[in-house]
């Protein structure tokens, strides 16, 4: 069995996650801890107690999910599991990928939730409200979203921000543009064009501020070698030098998270089992959809946890 280790994005969170993972393991609770020491606040009240539409923003949500994530990871280290010995590579979706790394050690968690924090912040100010959208586009190929971007843009921006499989597209830009490109998709015969409850129009060119933000907080913080390969986002290469990798997650805040072209790659590279470490179960659904002979696993309980360290054992 070859296994990777995947990493949720912003929409799994979930008031009350990872509540079972502090109380079952006191390393996952320290990670909270550390968290909430990182960022000078309870966010770990926020996490276990909501209100949910605070916990939701940008801001929150990001350190609030890698969290979840490396209580995960802790709880499954505590109980003798080795990242670098039993997974072949880790991946994960936007700012899943900054857990994927503080879990391979590319930086500390503390630094994580500060990175993540400042992202967050940047992204939601890159663009006034109201300026930016962002669509969900079902059953389209991807060539006619792409036409249906370029004809609505006129200028404007308007790009796929998400290809994330199943016939699943997200798109990102103006505001104008993404409505107009919604309905030429639906006029192309998309099942589905849905506008998103989003704050921002994440992973398109708009924000180019928040990635000037971010290079200069990477640069700040120290940065080892990941001792398991990182599958990019933006290059959907592995890497475990460091440099190559804060680049990369630079360039991932305006460019597009290739989420299906990651779990074609695990799968033509081998890669037999996916475990989502952390919140909610849509990667797993998402790679279900991709490709059918992967099989896939969630790690975001204690049960889960347990499950997890025999599978492995």
């Amino acid at each position: 069995m070859a296994v990777a280790f995947t990493f949720p994005g912003q929409g799994s969170q979930a008031v009350g996650m990872g509540k079972d993972l502090a109380d079952a393991f006191p390393e996952a609770r320290r990670v909270f801890q550390e968290v909430d020491d990182a960022l000078g606040e309870n966010l770990s009240k926020l996490i276990w107690e909501g209100p949910e539409e605070t916990l939701t923003l940008t801001a929150n949500a990001q350190p609030a999910l890698m969290a979840v994530s490396l209580a995960a990871i802790r709880a499954l280290e505590a109980r003798g599991f080795s990242l670098k010995d039993q997974v072949a590579y880790v991946a994960g979706h936007s700012l899943g990928e900054y857990s994927a790394l503080a879990a391979a050690g590319f930086v500390s968690v503390a630094d994580a939730a500060r990175l993540l924090r400042i992202r967050g912040n940047a992204m939601q100010v890159a663009v006034p409200a109201g300026e930016g959208a962002m669509a969900a586009i079902i059953g389209l190929e991807q060539a006619d979203v792409e036409d249906a971007c370029a004809e609505a843009a006129k200028g404007s921006i308007c790009q796929i921000a998400n290809d994330n499989g199943g016939g699943q597209l997200v798109i990102s830009g103006a505001k104008v543009a993404v409505e107009l490109a919604a309905k030429l998709c639906t006029d192309k015969g998309a099942k589905r064009a849905l506008m998103l409850q989003v704050s921002a129009p994440f992973h398109s060119a708009l924000m180019a501020p928040a990635g000037n933000v971010m290079r200069e907080a990477l640069a700040g913080v120290a940065k080892t070698a990941p001792v398991v390969p990182v599958v990019s986002n933006v290059s959907v290469q592995p890497s475990t030098d460091p440099d190559e990798i804060a680049g990369r997650l630079v360039e991932q805040v305006t460019g597009r998270v290739r989420w299906r072209e990651t779990v074609e790659w695990f799968g033509a590279n081998g890669i037999t089992t996916l475990y989502e470490i952390g919140a909610g179960k849509v990667l797993s659904g998402l790679a279900r959809r991709i490709n059918r002979d992967i099989a896939t696993a969630s790690v975001g309980s204690s049960a889960e946890v347990e499950a997890a360290l025999a599978a492995l054992a």
